[in-house]
């Protein structure tokens, strides 16, 4: 499993929350089904975003993206998700990157331009999920550049970017520079998922890795150029399944940073909010749909978690195993966690109208195994 992590340049907020509790479902679900699971997820420890802050606010970048990156495990430890087995930095995959671009210049799918790599996208454009107008529209508002004289096609993503006004670079054989965004993600996924020899793909297997996922925002250019790039380099499909989140939005509107609407996860702990509360919230919605957050909704999470606590504190409890086994088969249902909150809730009202015959220490360990809810 590849999850698209952060990049470092501000804090986590409840939309980068909601991902991340998303997958964390996934990863408890195979393991509880005795699955041996294998995750990976990035930093994208240097891009656009944080040399522009870094900039901005007259600090070193490097330490910008080591601050923010410890605020997001803190975060994510407090969410009581569970870490990647690798959590890799770009900055720390250079060489690899170096390594790929070259096998798909050797394929064919890389040409020049003043200096900066690209990656010719047409013999790819079949499995585009929108139209090509679509694409080039949304391109240029996530960090393409379809406008730009001498490429090939408007679709064409950067590879290598040639080093200018004095940002950070690498040695590598195509130049002094950094690679793009979408390659980023292709390399660190096969390297740490594939092992050392990763360009030479796996015939075994029809797809290279089982699921890549991230917000809804990433189907396109980031998945699509990602599995694209996957492709040209080792000829085979990049992911078995892909799954996208969708959105939180903040009282009826869409949650972003130009907005200024943001809801860091930090800064609801610092006012004291329990994290079991905050994760309670946020699974409250299907994990697919876009959804909205607000403090009537944070304020009735906090009382239904501290009605689950006084129940479980209670030496009778109703009947357990079958609920357990109905949040169980809500999760396997497309992580319904809405269905899963409707049988804990009916378990809860049988308590209290006074069913005994459960266990109390089941039902905990339950919740906390299925849906890292340690009350």
């Amino acid at each position: 499993m590849y999850v698209c992590g952060i990049t470092p340049y501000d804090a986590t907020h409840l939309g980068h929350a909601a991902t991340y509790l998303t997958f964390d479902l996934i990863n408890r679900y195979q393991r509880l089904s005795g699955s041996s699971v294998h995750f990976v997820e990035n930093i994208t420890d240097v891009d656009e975003p944080l040399l522009e802050r870094a900039e901005r606010d007259h600090v070193d970048w490097k330490s910008l993206a080591q601050q923010e990156t410890d605020l997001f495990c803190s975060d994510m430890v407090a969410l009581r998700t569970f870490a990647p087995e690798y959590f890799v930095p770009v900055t720390q995959i250079m060489p690899l990157v170096d390594e790929m671009i070259s096998q798909m210049k050797s394929n064919g799918y890389v040409y020049s331009l003043d200096g900066d790599l690209y990656f010719r996208t047409v013999p790819f454009l079949d499995a585009l999920p929108i139209s090509v107008d679509e694409a080039i529209d949304i391109f240029a508002q996530r960090g393409g550049d379809p406008q730009r004289e001498g490429k090939e096609h408007p679709l064409d993503a950067v590879l290598w970017i040639a080093n200018k006004n004095d940002e950070p670079g690498w040695e590598s054989s195509h130049g002094f520079g950094r690679p793009g965004w979408h390659v980023e993600c292709a390399v660190i996924s096969l390297r740490y998922l594939l092992g050392p020899n990763f360009l030479k793909g796996d015939l075994g297997r029809a797809s290279l890795i089982d699921l890549q996922g991230g917000g809804n925002d990433l189907i396109f250019p980031h998945h699509f150029m990602s599995a694209a790039q996957v492709k040209a380099a080792t000829g085979q499909s990049f992911a078995r399944a892909f799954v996208h989140t969708g959105m939180i939005g903040l009282d009826g509107e869409k949650m972003s940073k130009s907005k200024g609407n943001l809801v860091f996860v930090f800064k609801l702990l610092e006012a004291g909010v329990d994290p079991v509360a905050i994760r309670y919230a946020l699974l409250q919605g299907h994990y697919s749909t876009d959804r909205m957050w607000s403090q009537p909704i944070l304020d009735q999470a906090i009382a239904d978690v501290s009605r689950v606590r006084s129940v479980l504190g209670r030496n009778e409890v109703a009947p357990t195993h079958h609920v357990i086994q109905a949040i169980a088969d809500a999760i396997a249902d497309d992580l319904d966690t809405p269905v899963a909150f409707e049988h804990l809730h009916t378990w809860v009202l049988a308590t209290e109208s006074g069913e005994t015959g459960g266990s109390t220490g089941e039902m905990g360990r339950a919740l906390d195994s299925l849906m890292g809810l340690a009350f």
